[in-house]
């Protein structure tokens, strides 16, 4: 009796393994959604359709970048987690909505239970400037002086819980400095504030302050990231100045909804894997201010799991609540 119920056992495994195989070998047969949480037109919805474009041509099914804006991307992260997890609807999701907002505030989904990873696809660190009044022409400087002016100068943020106010959190305590929170409505208003000299610095996108950073109307002290950008080579990171263990970055990446099959996750992240290795789509999304940056699902995993932890332990520290 044992031997045949190992027998029938044994069958059922390897029915299920070839089902996964036929399964991975026809997938995708028909069109597949790509929900994207902020609206039509901004840089999420750019990339989608970077990629899209890139895995429609693998595939010979086209890829529907399908916009659920709203809440701070909320919306978008509900829907996802609602639809059928067979393998024909995934999320682009990013910092926000995917690890900061829960963690600040009540939100109708669970990225643990409702969401698996496939891949990182892009990351895009922040730019430290500063006006070109301020008498610093680096990190080394702007911390001396913030430390003999304690809760003097000030920092612009583009709303609470965007990155430009937790990579001034994570500055504050690792600086060991006393700078004052300047929130405004939206990253224009405050890099504004920032060029008039109204505010003494901002942790900013790259993208918006480019611009203004080639006509001399901000200083550039460094870049937010672990590592220098490909963008900005010249400028150093801010633990090469010395403001040791200091890493935050916007980042992008893709997830499905929890059930889908082994088989057509890893398919997925192959494929982006190949797409982000693409010469033009590097290209197009550099164009953006954003890195190409591939991962494995479980790399993806651990990614989410050490910004989880990263980013919860300054959050409960600063007192942190609402959203951008």
């Amino acid at each position: 009796m044992r031997i045949k119920h190992s027998l029938i056992a044994s069958c059922l495994a390897i029915t299920a393994l070839a089902s996964g195989v036929v399964h991975a070998q026809t997938y995708p047969s028909k069109p597949v959604r790509f929900v994207v949480t902020y609206p039509a037109g901004g840089s999420s919805d750019a990339m989608a359709r970077i990629i899209g474009v890139k895995l429609t041509e693998y595939w010979g099914q086209q890829v529907l970048v399908d916009s659920r804006p709203g809440a701070a991307g909320a919306v978008g992260m509900e829907y996802a987690a609602k639809q059928a997890p067979d393998g024909y609807t995934f999320l682009l999701g990013n910092f926000g909505p995917v690890t900061a907002n829960p963690l600040m505030t009540r939100v109708k989904y669970n990225v643990a239970k409702d969401f698996v990873p496939v891949s990182q696809i892009t990351r895009a660190a922040n730019i430290l400037v500063v006006p070109v009044t301020l008498p610093v022409k680096n990190v080394k400087e702007l911390v001396g002086l913030a430390k003999k002016n304690p809760g003097v100068l000030t920092y612009a943020t583009s709303g609470p819980g965007s990155m430009s106010h937790l990579a001034g959190e994570m500055f504050k305590r690792l600086a060991n400095v006393d700078v004052v929170t300047v929130p405004y409505q939206g990253g224009v208003f405050s890099i504004a504030a920032v060029q008039g000299g109204h505010i003494m610095m901002m942790f900013s996108d790259a993208q918006p302050v480019m611009a203004n950073l080639r006509a001399g109307k901000l200083r550039a002290l460094a870049v937010t990231s672990a590592q220098r950008t490909p963008f900005t080579p010249e400028l150093p990171t801010l633990a090469e100045e010395g403001v040791k263990g200091f890493s935050a970055a916007n980042w992008w990446g893709i997830l499905f909804p929890t059930g889908v099959q082994q088989s057509m996750i890893e398919k997925v992240s192959t494929d982006l894997g190949r797409a982000l290795a693409d010469a033009q789509v590097k290209e197009r999304l550099g164009a953006l201010g954003v890195e190409a940056v591939h991962s494995n699902p479980q790399q993806f995993g651990a990614f989410l799991a050490a910004e989880n932890e990263t980013w919860g332990k300054l959050i409960k520290e600063a007192g942190i609540s609402g959203i951008q």
